[in-house]
């Protein structure tokens, strides 16, 4: 009777169930899952072909085995991950890395992967953990190459080139990034000003401890690919902090004032350049004026000089009177000569229009008769044209 038999127990002088007659009956469940019959008795031979009940059981164990064995061998399937790679170890010693998609290796516990995430963005913090604000002395103080102290926080982010080598070649990986970036940021610091630290050199500063990180961790064969340096805070210490912004400031009022200084320049000096060469060419053009004016001043005086040597006395009256035409031509005053022979009075009004529009504020002037020239003046006068006649 089973153990899970309700009436078992239930009977006088029941004892417990016999082992035997149990794995019979699991025997003969067996046999029926593959077609068999169950036995005519407990040891008898079975009714329908004569089998012993030890073959059954014995195919059952066969089956169980190789169940068993399919199972364990499907165990040996794995999919890598895009991102992952994995790693295969046979007895414990590196066999290959596989790529991402479906794989299978031989099954533990002859061979065993290590799935490694690649592409993923690990960090490092160094002077602080989590927050700026929870400083760690220990690591964020430095000394620069003028003896000054300061207080340096910044962030490592790496990622994975070499899974066999992050897996063999290190014991914590993260520690082995701390001290690298510890080694690289006080060799550098400690070859720098303090000032150079504090303003203008942040960059060059993460960019070189990033390459010194790099070569440190790829000589050690470490597998990890420093991505990014970020400088989180450059100051000096918080007992001479006040004092160190005040020269930060005043540098950086410095470079405004020059850079204001320099675009005030940059306004005036083409401005001052471009009045030096309209000076420059107003003189030229001046020059070229003078220049041809007393050229043409000088040609006229020769061509004077030819008429006065054939004629002087003709040639004296006409340039008395063009010099007082040129000179009455600029008053306002007109002349009359009373003792004319006419009556007509002529008057140029359209001249004195137009001098009136020009001095609108100049009064009336009288108009002063023109002396009559003597008899002498017009008998020479006349001479002088008879005798051009006769030379002509």
């Amino acid at each position: 009777m089973p153990p899970n038999d309700p009436q078992w127990g239930k009977r006088p002088n029941d004892g417990p169930p016999d082992l035997d007659e149990i794995l019979r009956k699991l025997q003969q469940k067996l046999s029926g899952l593959f077609g068999g019959r169950r036995t005519s008795g407990p040891s008898g031979p079975s009714p329908s072909n004569g089998v012993p009940s030890g073959a059954f059981f014995g195919g059952s164990i066969a089956f169980i085995v190789l169940l068993i064995v399919g199972v364990w061998l499907a165990s040996g399937f794995y999919i890598v991950e895009e991102g992952r790679r994995g790693v295969v170890l046979r007895l414990g010693k590196y066999i290959e890395t596989t790529a991402p998609g479906p794989r299978w290796h031989i099954p533990y516990p002859i061979e065993s992967v290590e799935v490694v995430n690649v592409s993923g963005v690990r960090t490092v913090e160094v002077g602080y953990r989590g927050n700026p604000k929870n400083k760690q002395p220990a690591e964020a103080l430095m000394l620069t190459d003028d003896e000054n102290i300061v207080d340096v926080q910044f962030a490592i982010q790496y990622t994975l080139k070499g899974p066999e080598d992050y897996l063999f070649n290190n014991r914590n990986p993260d520690d082995n990034v701390l001290q690298a970036a510890e080694t690289a940021i006080r060799e550098i610091v400690g070859k720098s000003k303090m000032d150079f630290v504090l303003s203008q050199g942040r960059s060059e500063v993460a960019a070189r401890v990033k390459q010194t990180m790099q070569n440190i961790l790829d000589r050690y064969r470490t597998g990890i690919n420093i991505t990014t340096v970020n400088l989180q805070n450059v100051q000096a210490p918080e007992q001479v902090l006040a004092a160190f912004e005040d020269v930060v400031r005043a540098g950086q009022d410095r470079e405004r004032f020059k850079n204001e200084g320099q675009a005030y320049a940059n306004s005036v000096v083409p401005n001052a350049r471009g009045v030096a060469a309209r000076l420059m060419e107003e003189a030229n053009g001046y020059k070229q004026s003078a220049i041809a004016t007393a050229q043409g001043d000088a040609a006229r005086f020769r061509q004077i000089l030819t008429e006065y040597e054939k004629a002087p006395q003709v040639t004296r009256e006409r340039l008395y009177l063009e010099a007082m035409q040129q000179i009455l031509s600029n008053t306002s005053k007109v002349i009359v000569d009373q003792k004319g022979g006419s009556n007509l009075l002529y008057l140029p009004l359209d001249k004195l229009m137009q001098m009136g529009a020009a001095s609108p504020d100049a009064g009336a002037r009288p108009v002063e008769p023109m002396p009559r020239n003597e008899p002498s003046t017009a008998r020479s006068r006349d001479a002088f044209r008879s005798r051009d006649r006769e030379m002509r």
